[in-house]
């Protein structure tokens, strides 16, 4: 399989995460796929790739230009995009889960989570400060969100 086939993969089996994260039902096992499954597999990928290649790749992370240098490696580059596709949707789920604990409706959680897909730290900020806001309201308990 060539790094493009995997990119490929990686988009895909992130964009699945994000579909059912958003769309999807809110039931234990179902969500455990966007929030653990999904990113453990990328991760799981990541690992291999920095395992492998990461030595060998010229830069490092002193400078902008070491870094840049270091992702001159299709490899590396291909660990550093996976490494944002499984943060991103591990917090994008962490985000869904806050949020349904605080009674903040799916039609709000939506446009956070698309900007969390996105833009990862913009989408945090967002809900964390409309968390901030909802934290003066109660959690509703666990067993009232199914």
């Amino acid at each position: 399989m060539d790094w493009e086939s995997l990119f490929r993969f990686a988009n895909l089996a992130a964009m699945a995460g994000w579909v059912l994260l958003i769309f999807g039902p809110r039931r234990p096992l179902l969500q455990a796929v966007p929030a653990y499954v999904i990113p453990g597999i990328l991760s799981a990928g990541y690992f291999v790739l920095v395992a492998a290649w990461f030595a060998g790749a010229e830069g490092d992370y002193s400078s902008l230009a070491g870094v840049g240098k270091l992702f001159e490696s299709e490899p590396v580059r291909l660990a550093g995009w996976i490494h944002y596709l499984a943060f991103d949707l591990f917090v994008g789920a962490w985000i869904a889960r806050r949020a349904d604990r605080f009674g903040i409706a799916r039609v709000v959680q939506a446009p956070i989570l698309a900007a969390t897909f996105l833009f990862g730290p913009v989408g945090l900020l967002l809900f964390l400060a409309l968390q901030a806001g909802a934290g003066r309201r109660r959690p509703v308990p666990a067993g009232a969100l199914q």
